[in-house]
Parts: C-alpha cells; structure tokens; sequence
C-alpha cells in the first residue's frame, strides 16, 4: 500500500537492507512476483517487463491474479531486453476460511486444464464486485461497480484495488491503503466473503501444467504459527513446493521466520516485489535483498 513518498512506511528500513544485499551475495537479480494491468497493476504487462530490466532483473516472471493474458506481451518485452522470463500466476485459494495466494511459476500457459480453473475464479471476482458495489451502495457510495470498471483495463478480472482507486478519485479516501482499512478488509462495509479455488486444486492446476506451486507473500495473512505450519503442511502433501522467503511485503524478521520454515519443509524458497506500480508498492521490481544462506532457490528447478 502506498503510503506519501509513494512507497509503504517501512520500506525506507527495508530498502536500505536490501540496497547492501545486493552488493554481498553474487547471485542473479530474480523477481518472481509481479503485476500487471491484466489484473490489478498500474503497468501494462510489457512495461512491467522493461522497467525490470532497467533495474537490473535477470530473470522474470509476470504473475497477475487469476489470468494469464499478460504473459505473451510481457515475454514478448523480455526477449527484446535480453531477459529471461518464465511464466507466472497468481492464484487465490480458500483454507480454512482464510484467502490465501498460490503463484505458479514455469508452467504451460497452454494447459486446457489450467485455463479453465482460472476461468472459474475470474467469473467469480465479478460475482463479488457486484457484492461488494451493493454493499457500499448501502452506506451511500453509488456506482462503485461502474467506477472500479473504468480502472480495470481487464473487465474479467476487478477486484479490490480497482475498487480503492475509485474510492480515492472518488475523495472517500485519501489513498488506496486507507481505503482498504476503512472499508475492503474484513469487518468494514465494502468486504464480502467470497469462495475462491480449494488449495489442492489450485496446486493440481499448476502441476499438472508442468509448473512450480509457491506460496505467496506467507507473511501477510492473519492467522497463527500453528495455522501457518498447518497449511504449509497440507500444501506440500498436495505438491507444494517453494515459498516465498524475500517478498517486497516482508519484514527482515519475516525473512528469517520463513527461511528458517522453508528448511523445516524442505521447500524450495523464492524471492518476489509483489510489484503493483509505482505509487502502490513496498518495493520496486528486483529491488529486494537476496535469499538468505543455505536455502534452495526455486529458479533451480527452471
């Protein structure tokens, strides 16, 4: 979220970290979390690639929320900078009540299977954008709905930021995170619950496609250690494989909690910004510290 120089609080503290990282470690520059206007990103999918490469990324992926229709012109982009670029999604899952992201990495953007799961998820966002439109309708916010749809370059996919960029043009609020305190999270007017993907289908998806399961930014959901270690548990017993240890989202002490858990699972670790544009991020695209020692980075398996 954005906070008045354009970037969250905390990344100031981070970015300092991360700037002396990059000089420590001789290990390639890789970010393997990123959006684009195919879902919620302010970039179009082959800015997204070009702006990487002008930070220094060597390897890309483009892992927009449940569609994968960025991924032609953003591979398109990296080949023209000379930068590899590996496929990517973001997938959202329900476990246990709780939303949850699983990115797929390297996988056949092909796979009819694949497709059609992802399918499945966007006709639901829209489903919960009207949801969501009715309930700030009903504390005097009219035509949500409409004014979300006019920030989403993509009609199949609007979700909760397309909803908070409006709400800011709107004056509701003064920036996108306040609107998600006041008003999208669970408990304020404008949220909905919504049943997205089962965990073991979205991990089926991404396997069957030939691809990686990651678990997303680990750090950001609201549930206990004990709830953590339990769905790390099933992910892998599903065919999970990595988790994001460095995430533009977390924290140095974030860093160490689940680099030290990606041991214990004997999970492949991966690095991502979660980069959404310039002016809604933590962090920028592969400015990020490195994977801490002794962990298996997920691009091996590439």
């Amino acid at each position: 979220m954005p906070c008045a120089a354009g970037l969250h609080p905390r990344c100031a503290i981070i970015r300092g970290f991360f700037r002396a990282a990059k000089t420590d470690f001789p290990v390639p520059n890789v970010d393997l979390h990123c959006h684009s206007t195919a879902s919620d990103g302010l970039l179009a999918p082959a800015d997204v690639a070009r702006r990487a490469s002008a930070n220094g990324v060597e390897l890309l992926a483009l892992t927009d929320h449940d569609d994968i229709a960025g991924l032609p012109a953003a591979r398109k982009a990296a080949n023209a900078e000379g930068m590899a670029f590996v496929s990517g999604v973001e997938v959202s899952i329900e476990w246990e009540g709780t939303q949850i992201h699983v990115v797929g990495l390297n996988f056949d953007p092909e796979n009819e299977t694949l497709n059609a799961g992802l399918a499945t998820i966007r006709a639901g966002r829209i489903e919960r954008a009207l949801r969501m439109s009715a309930e700030l309708e009903k504390i005097g916010i009219a035509d949500a709905f409409a004014g979300a749809n006019r920030f989403a370059e993509n009609p199949n996919l609007i979700s909760r930021a397309h909803f908070a960029r409006y709400l800011v043009e709107a004056k509701v609020c003064k920036d996108v995170r306040s609107v998600f305190e006041s008003y999208l999270v669970p408990g304020r007017p404008g949220y909905v619950d919504h049943r997205w993907a089962e965990l073991s289908d979205a991990v089926a998806w991404i396997a069957g496609a030939g691809g990686v399961a990651v678990v997303a930014h680990p750090a950001r959901y609201k549930i206990s250690m004990g709830a953590m270690r339990r769905f790390l548990t099933d992910f892998r017993e599903m065919g999970g494989q990595a988790i994001e240890v460095v995430s533009g989202s977390h924290s140095l002490d974030d860093v160490g909690t689940f680099g030290r858990l990606a041991r214990e699972y004997g999970f492949y670790a991966s690095r991502g910004s979660d980069f959404h544009g310039p002016k809604e991020s933590y962090v920028d695209l592969g400015m990020l510290g490195y994977l801490p020692d002794g962990l298996k980075p997920v691009w091996s398996l590439f």
